[in-house]
């Protein structure tokens, strides 16, 4: 029985898991690596964010290894939002974003010692893949299983519909899950409750490559009074940036 996933479950930080005995297992048994990305899609990141660096603050705390990844791929494109196309950031916008990120986040992880946080960019890997080489990707996922993802289904039934660019989105953070696996034996990646969809197709992923079950964890979403996320999508976000949310 894993203590420290019982004190995180008190502490809110549980939504949801692929398999929790095995999660439970796999925590007491560790240390595990985990990973938590974070998209540059605005200058900063919010209070949603803060409840993954410290459920990584936590398990690295607890001896387990961390990579933070800033996506400099995937922060090109940006997760569908349920209404409307995301307007695309130019690639000198996101790097710099990726960089004042990653600023951002260093205070709240353990940069030195015997159990330092890793921090990674997937445009590292991403940039130098071809579109004919993407299909060795793309032949492990299924249309009908990506439009049931309730972003995708909403926009479907819109008028605007969704550009090919937007639904590919899930597949590259997918491949970050297979990259960070085969590089550093990565078996656990978190977020917020609204990506499950996205890391459960990692998870999915790994397991048809590499022929292993890894694991996925969602924490909660931060929500106003009347049940709405607190985000940028949502227009509400409580920025962890001094100059963009004053403290």
């Amino acid at each position: 029985m894993s203590i420290l996933f019982d004190q995180l479950q008190w502490r809110g930080l549980v939504a949801q898991t692929t398999d929790e005995a095995a999660l439970r297992g796999a925590l007491d048994d560790g240390p595990i690596t985990v990973y938590c990305g974070f998209d540059p899609t605005a200058p900063s990141l919010h209070f949603g964010n803060l409840v993954q660096l410290v459920l990584l603050r936590h398990l690295q705390s607890a001896g387990h290894h961390v990579i933070c990844l800033v996506g400099g791929s995937t922060g090109l494109i940006g997760d569908p939002r349920p209404t409307s196309e995301r307007a695309l950031k130019t690639k000198e916008q996101t790097a710099q974003w990726v960089a004042g990120i990653r600023r951002q986040v260093e205070p709240f992880l353990q940069l030195e010692g015997d159990n330092p946080a890793r921090f990674v960019n997937n445009l590292d890997w991403t940039e130098p893949i071809s579109a004919l080489d993407f299909r060795d990707i793309g032949k492990h996922f299924r249309v009908n299983q990506m439009v049931r993802k309730e972003s995708i289904a909403r926009r479907l039934e819109s008028q605007e519909g969704i550009s090919y660019t937007e639904f590919s989105y899930q597949l590259l953070q997918a491949l970050d899950y297979l990259e960070l696996y085969r590089s550093f034996g990565c078996t656990l990646q978190t977020g917020g409750s609204d990506q499950w969809g996205n890391i459960t197709a990692g998870v999915d992923l790994v397991h048809r490559v590499e022929g292993v079950d890894v694991h996925a964890w969602s924490t909660p979403l931060l929500t106003d009074e009347a049940g709405n996320k607190f985000g940028k999508s949502e227009g509400n976000a409580v920025w962890l940036s001094p100059q963009m949310t004053s403290p």
